[in-house]
């Protein structure tokens, strides 16, 4: 039954997601106005993660950001939904993402045999399919096929939820097959039998840890607990790390930019990367602090 359901919500957005941004961007607004005026999703969480991690801003200001979060979290439905319609060209016409140093990528690639993309919940993480569709800076070429980029995924509790968005973030990619995403039980195991390839592997580093965790120290005002598995698995098979900002320019514009953080790993302890990358993302969500998943209980 699930996988009718999957079937018929995949072709109606097949559909849907035909129509232009602008127009998806139509409905985004009225999605965000119920969701901040009407349902009020889960504003106490929202404002209880602001106030804790900006006690230095005034209500008002914390309750801009929190009116700015709600717009974006409905573009990132409204985006994905015209993204899980879309091809490469798609994609590239429409400019909706700018990778702004490319080069960096093809350096560190070029100096190991796997490369670790650490990533975040800022900007919008449903998109990350269409990495080699998107426009560089100066078109320089991404030295990647698209068999190399594996994406690593936390699985999502609704069986029907996770199978939709796994398909829809694939989307646009020409060559599916199992091994494009990688649910994060299996990547130790699938790393090193891979380890002589050279493939990059995208985490979204910045969950909740449902596991035993470690303690990175103080992100965002609060004491933090992290999952080392990214950084752990870049340490024991020395592959290269570099932090993906995602910034929002305006809507419907992002830019990609890829910041170093080691060539190789294995010279690092997987404490020291975890650490450079929550530093990385704090600083990523002080520029633009409506960008991030605020909704999200990152400290329980």
């Amino acid at each position: 039954m699930n996988k009718l359901g999957v079937d018929i919500a995949r072709a109606a957005v097949k559909v849907v997601g035909r129509l232009p941004l602008k127009v998806h961007y139509v409905f985004a607004d009225f999605i965000a106005w119920l969701a901040g005026k009407v349902v009020r999703y889960r504003n106490d969480v929202i404002m209880i993660n602001l106030s804790r991690s900006f006690p230095e801003k005034k209500y008002r200001e914390l309750q801009k950001i929190r009116d700015d979060y709600y717009r974006h979290f409905a573009e990132i439905f409204a985006e994905a939904i015209w993204f899980g319609a879309s091809n490469y060209k798609r994609l590239h016409d429409s400019g909706i993402v700018t990778v702004t140093n490319p080069e960096v990528l093809n350096e560190y690639m070029a100096g190991s045999y796997n490369m670790t993309v650490m990533f975040s919940h800022c900007g919008n993480w449903e998109i990350l399919g269409g990495f080699l569709g998107y426009r560089t800076h100066e078109d320089i070429s991404l030295d990647l096929q698209e068999e190399q980029i594996k994406v690593v995924y936390k699985g999502l509790h609704s069986s029907f939820a996770n199978k939709f968005f796994l398909l829809n973030r694939v989307a646009p990619l020409e060559k599916v097959d199992s091994s494009c995403e990688i649910e994060a039980s299996r990547i130790l195991r699938y790393a090193i039998e891979h380890r002589k390839e050279k493939n990059v592997y995208i985490y979204i580093a910045d969950q909740y840890p449902y596991r035993a965790a470690h303690d990175v120290g103080t992100f965002l005002n609060q004491d933090t607990k992290a999952m080392l598995g990214a950084a752990g698995v870049a340490c024991k098979l020395g592959h290269s790390v570099v932090y993906l900002k995602m910034r929002r320019v305006e809507r419907g514009r992002y830019e990609m930019t890829l910041i170093p953080i080691c060539m190789n790993a294995s010279e690092h302890t997987p404490e020291q990367i975890t650490r450079k990358y929550f530093d990385l993302l704090e600083e990523e969500i002080c520029e633009t602090p409506a960008n991030w998943l605020w909704s999200h209980k990152r400290w329980k």
